[in-house]
């Protein structure tokens, strides 16, 4: 794997349940601010072989961007399991709900 890639995959992971992330939120932690899109590819990519909690990330309005009807539910779903209320079916308040890692990072 590549250096942004590990750095990429090591945040995914740490992403606690009842929480939330987006995108480019965690391109910016491991150290590439317009990966946003790399992040993405690498979450279709690798969650299944890495266990990474994909359904934790959405984009940086709190939006659910998944395509697939299936997969979207799914999201929503795992984030109400997980005390993460999801507005109207696709939206999460990323005020209350984003993760905040702790080291001076701020979306």
């Amino acid at each position: 794997m590549e250096d942004f890639t590990e750095r990429v995959v090591k945040l995914l992971k740490e992403v606690p349940a009842g929480t939330v992330a987006s995108y480019g939120q965690i391109a910016r932690l491991a150290g590439n601010p317009g990966g946003a899109r790399q992040v993405s590819r690498i979450l279709h990519s690798m969650s299944r072989k890495h266990g990474i909690p994909w359904h934790r990330i959405v984009n940086a309005k709190g939006e659910i961007v998944i395509s697939d009807g299936e997969a979207a539910f799914e999201q929503e779903e795992r984030l109400r399991e997980e005390g993460v209320p999801v507005i109207g079916g696709k939206r999460v308040d990323m005020e209350r709900y984003r993760w905040h890692p702790g080291f001076g990072e701020e979306e």
